[in-house]
């Protein structure tokens, strides 16, 4: 039998999502054949499989983490919101929907016979497989039907690790807490639980082990100290947006809108590697900095509503005004279709269908029509000549003169498109800036006489290595072994 087991939080974003990845490279060092699995995701942050499907870019980091490419089948159900109640629905790596939020609760019983059987394809091929919950058991409110916590493990008989945050306070009240509102079946699941993102000395914690062992019985398989290396990884949900550091005196400073439904914005983090490069995030109520170097519009899950946000917020005048002082600025995905002269939904595929002009910085026009594309590609950038690679992940047809002078070419294709004074670009292709050639080569032209670029792929590779060996320190690895091994 495969050996089995999941991780639930007491909350959202505790920290499970890296926890499982360190835990997956940890036991792939091993010997073990292993897989991550997540029954239900919710994220604009995705990832592109081989098969042409999508999943969360968690689970892509994990497969990564495990040696293997990303599958959809780790990933059965992925919630894309477009709004404050409604999500795109995508199952098995394809879009099947949209739903409001009650919508989908009515919808989850029909989801989960489709989610165990990706569960069961993986464990055809798997010595351990790591499960990742979503969000926290605790949330009885929405328990009926539930397919991404204790819903899933009982149906599939799965043993239960809690994941609790001790960074935000509370720790002991979040682990009683889960452990008395869950069902009696449920908490028969539990064998134990990990202290995540501990700071400080851990002999002044030690006392609160014996005391959540008297209230609930549950052991503590590990107290884990801050990993400060995370932020080199992809994260998963936009609050990782919140932490990233403030600006360094003298780099190079990249302003990014914050959209309200920004979509894929791990496209920053190669440049946020860079030891001389700086990442605004701009939040609503504050204007673009003039003294933004670079101004860099992000890829969204609702591109015309968040078009209207960024003219509510005044940032297509700070646009122009970075323009005027000969300073460029480059759209991703949904941020190219903004740059362009038009863009129309007519079928109301990502909001109401409607018509709206563009930032008309670009000669393009795009119809938000036709199936997502979802494919791996790689080629170069005309500018530099330098490869790229990265993955398409966009519904819509862009159109338009603009295109003649495109930005990239790829798999022999032409796609996007730069203004006649260059100062204006944009392209379809996510993963642009882990090309540390075309990385290097992009930010001389904003900088002359910079350094060559951080190895970003490998400092990838080698942050994984250390949080593998950050939880083997921490953690008692073969006690959670042997619940796998045991089961339910």
């Amino acid at each position: 039998m495969t050996a089995t087991l999941m991780l639930q939080g007491t909350g959202s974003d505790v920290g499970k999502s890296l926890v499982v990845a360190g835990l997956a490279r940890a036991f792939t060092r091993r010997g073990l054949a292993v897989r991550p699995f997540k029954p239900q995701n919710m994220s604009n942050n995705a990832a592109v499989t081989p098969d042409g499907g999508e999943i969360g870019r968690a689970q892509a980091l994990q497969a990564r983490a495990c040696g293997v490419a990303p599958s959809v089948h780790m990933n059965p159900v992925l919630l894309k919101p477009q709004s404050e109640i409604g999500a795109q629905i995508v199952v098995q790596g394809q879009v099947e929907g949209n739903a409001k939020a009650a919508e989908y609760h009515a919808l989850k019983p029909e989801l989960m016979p489709r989610v165990l059987e990706s569960f069961e394809r993986l464990k055809a091929e798997a010595d351990l497989i790591l499960v990742e919950g979503a969000g926290s058991p605790a949330e009885v409110n929405i328990r009926e039907g539930d397919i991404a916590n204790m819903g899933f493990a009982l149906e599939a008989g799965v043993p239960v690790i809690l994941v609790a945050d001790i960074d935000r306070g509370g720790v002991l009240a979040s682990l009683a807490g889960t452990h008395m509102l869950i069902e009696a079946r449920e908490r028969d699941l539990l064998r134990g639980y990990l202290v995540n993102k501990f700071r400080g000395d851990k002999a002044l914690f030690m006392p609160a082990v014996d005391i959540v062992a008297r209230r609930t019985g549950m052991i503590c398989h590990g107290v884990i100290p801050w990993f400060a290396g995370a932020a080199a990884l992809p994260a998963e949900d936009a609050v990782a947006l919140d932490k990233r550091p403030g600006r360094a005196d003298g780099a190079i400073l990249i302003a990014v809108p914050r959209l309200s439904r920004i979509a894929n914005f791990d496209d920053l983090d190669p440049l946020a590697a860079e030891p001389d490069v700086a990442i605004d995030i701009v939040e609503p109520g504050r204007p673009i900095p003039a003294e933004a170097d670079l101004v860099l519009l992000p890829g969204s899950k609702s591109t015309i509503p968040d078009l209207a946000m960024l003219r509510e917020q005044g940032w297509d005048i700070d646009i122009k005004a970075h323009l005027r002082r000969g300073k460029p600025v480059i759209g991703l995905c949904a941020g190219y279709q903004m740059l362009g002269a038009r863009l129309d939904d007519p079928d109301g595929a990502e909001g109401p269908p409607g018509a709206v002009d563009g930032l008309g910085l670009l000669q393009i026009e795009t119809v938000l029509t036709g199936d997502k594309r979802l494919v791996e590609t790689e080629g170069r950038e005309l500018a530099t000549g330098q490869p790229v690679r990265g993955y398409e992940m966009h519904i819509g047809k862009t159109s338009g003169p603009g295109l003649a002078r495109p930005m990239v070419e790829l798999a022999g294709h032409p796609d996007g498109a730069v203004s006649p004074d260059g100062l204006v670009m944009g392209c379809y292709l996510h993963g642009l800036f882990a090309a540390d050639d075309f990385r290097t080569a992009f930010l001389s032209r904003l900088r002359e006489g910079r350094p060559q670029a951080e190895a970003y792929e490998a400092k990838v590779e080698t942050t994984l290595d250390a949080l593998a060996e950050h939880l083997e320190a921490n953690c008692d690895l073969d006690a959670l072994l042997a619940i796998a091994e045991r089961g339910v």
